[in-house]
């Protein structure tokens, strides 16, 4: 019996559904139930009709999905795969900026830690970051952690005074403009399509910027069959399901997600089997929590 196979059984003998996201190996995003980027995935946690959730993915979202479903059992596949950008704002940041603006609104990136949510407004993900501020009351924006993606929306809504923190993704951070005319050079036909946690003037290189769930659909939907990819290559896997006759490059050969790569068929045939690794998040701060991720699930409507 296949390991594929194996775990099917599991799922309907423990009643559980395994969320996977674009960035874990794509054998483990064959077997999930659901694939997709942070935003998708929040809003099918709160549809799911299930006993348990598997998440694969990074800490911060088995975070989230227990946040938006105490009633259900979340265990992660691998306990130790963390987003290192989660963790770089302290709680004192956001202490600091909110006495020097009393009106500031707190836009909290979905990569970041359930403690760091209770201190924030509202959560984001970077396919509606932009629609979310734009229609926020406040003119004050400290937008955490992520500053490229705090510096995207930025450009996109100049009517506020967005307030960026030096967090970053370490993917995406070290992804250069230099590196993207060397692919250009190298595959003259592709349109280069960005993640907004890139750098400012990677961004400016890209035919398109937009969410993994919006460069996947951009590449599908577009009639051009060359790509350059500014995300992270697991990505690469969704792509070429849905579009097996274009062809797509990286940037660089570091667009791996060590966290993500953590994520194997074997984790989750034994997360299934023994129920490890299981994400508990204290009532407290789940209640805190809660109130960003539904107000984000709400305005992103």
């Amino acid at each position: 019996m296949s390991i594929q196979t194996e775990i099917e059984q599991l799922k309907k003998e423990k009643n559980a559904v395994i969320l996977a996201h674009y960035y874990v190996p794509g054998d483990v995003q064959d077997v999930a139930d659901y694939v997709g980027d942070s935003f998708y995935l929040s809003k099918v946690a709160t549809k799911l009709d299930c006993r348990s959730i598997i998440f694969a993915g990074v800490e911060f979202m088995g975070e989230s999905a227990k946040i938006l479903n105490p009633e259900k059992r979340v265990f992660m596949p691998d306990k130790t795969a963390d987003c290192p950008m989660a963790h770089m704002i302290e709680v004192e940041d956001i202490e600091e900026v909110r006495e020097k603006y009393p009106d500031v609104a707190v836009v909290c990136y979905i990569n970041s830690t359930a403690e760091t949510k209770t201190y924030s407004d509202v959560c984001v993900t970077s396919s509606n970051a932009v629609k979310i501020v734009k229609n926020l009351p406040n003119q004050n924006i400290f937008f955490i952690p992520d500053q490229h993606l705090g510096s995207f929306v930025a450009q996109q809504v100049p009517e506020k005074n967005v307030i960026l923190h030096s967090g970053f993704c370490p993917r995406h951070h070290q992804i250069t403009r230099e590196q993207v005319l060397q692919a250009k050079a190298e595959h003259p036909k592709a349109l280069f399509l960005a993640h907004p946690e890139c750098p400012e003037e990677v961004l400016a290189e890209a035919d398109y910027i937009g969410s993994t769930s919006g460069i996947i659909d951009y590449a599908t939907e577009s009639d051009e069959q060359e790509f350059i990819i500014g995300t992270v290559i697991g990505v690469f896997h969704e792509l070429k399901l849905k579009n097996p006759d274009k062809k797509f490059y990286a940037v660089n050969s570091g667009q791996v997600c060590v966290n993500m790569e953590k994520v194997t068929l074997d984790k989750v045939k034994k997360v299934l089997e023994d129920e490890s690794n299981e994400v508990f998040v204290s009532e407290e701060i789940r209640r805190k929590a809660m109130a960003p991720l539904e107000r984000m699930l709400e305005m992103a409507k």
